[in-house]
């Protein structure tokens, strides 16, 4: 099986255990609604069609998003096995001579070289655009346009932070310089990794392993220590301790739903405001921050 049947594999695997979350999810909310309560039931069947609708629109884009990655990755796959095979020499002319019909197999091979290299660069171009053009429907374009129109609202867009596994603590960075003050990445971790260890029922319950499993004493050590003292990348359990640390609100704003507040108790203190995205990076999930909105920069969002 291929790298792309693989990924195909596990998208239907996820689509289909998210449909079955969301039929539990909706016999839980069928029950809730007291018999003879009708203003209740239709909350709730409101609700229901919303959260059925929502996933119908965000699995579709994944779907589509996927196979316009396939079709790339295809072409691609044809393109580098045309590449592997030898190219045929040129005959040499019996009147040529020797040297001259040396002089023509040198030519016509590297006329070849070329034309397969300006074949494959059309072929990449064709690609990315048509990739360009299905991601317009894609889960990654939608859920940027959506984080860009909350922004928007609140009068921000997006600052660009790298990806780089410190996309969290650059974020927050570039927040703090904003109100004055100055930390670094090593500093804010240190920061994070201390609280957490500090703090460890508030942190070590909601950590797992990739098996599943919950984190031992020493699974825990290792993950302050890295926190610390590498590129990990940090998340909401970060989150929430940076707020705790800097006794600052940090405001996640997210494409769907309100945005997640961290450290609402420091409510007297300026917020932190960064940006989450899930499909950013293809695997990644990525943070950004924001700066004020400015005109000229507007996108349609119609």
């Amino acid at each position: 099986m291929s790298d792309t049947e693989d990924q195909e594999e596990l998208l239907s695997r996820k689509h289909k255990k998210e449909r079955k979350e969301l039929q539990a999810q909706i016999q839980k909310l069928k029950h809730s609604v007291p018999k003879g309560d009708k203003k209740k039931k239709k909350e709730v069947s409101e609700q229901i069609a919303k959260l059925e609708l929502d996933l119908d629109q965000r699995q579709e884009a994944e779907s589509q998003e996927q196979k316009a990655l396939s079709n790339v990755a295809e072409r691609l796959e044809v393109l580098d096995t045309k590449d592997a095979e030898p190219a045929s020499d040129s005959p040499v002319g019996s009147s040529g001579g020797v040297a001259s019909g040396q002089e023509e197999k040198r030519l016509s091979k590297a006329q070849k070289r070329r034309n397969k290299k300006q074949a494959k660069d059309r072929e990449r171009e064709e690609g990315i655009k048509e990739q360009d053009i299905q991601n317009l429907s894609g889960a990654r374009h939608i859920e940027l346009l959506n984080v860009k129109k909350a922004l928007k609202s609140q009068n921000l867009q997006i600052f660009e932070i790298q990806s780089d596994g410190n996309c969290l603590y650059n974020a927050v960075n570039h927040q703090l310089a904003k109100n004055g003050d100055s930390s670094s990445n090593e500093a804010l971790r240190n920061q994070v990794a201390k609280y957490m260890k500090e703090n460890k029922d508030e942190f070590m319950p909601f950590l797992t392993k990739d098996n599943g499993d919950m984190f031992t004493e020493e699974d825990f050590e290792k993950y302050c220590h890295d926190t610390a003292h590498t590129t990990a990348w940090g998340g909401q359990l970060e989150v929430r301790a940076l707020s705790q640390t800097l006794k600052q609100p940090i405001r996640v704003v997210q494409s769907e739903g309100p945005p997640v507040v961290a450290g609402e108790e420091f409510e007297d203190r300026p917020s932190i405001v960064l940006c989450y995205l899930r499909h950013a990076f293809g695997l990644g999930e990525h943070y950004n921050s924001v700066e004020e909105y400015r005109q000229d920069e507007e996108e349609d969002f119609s």
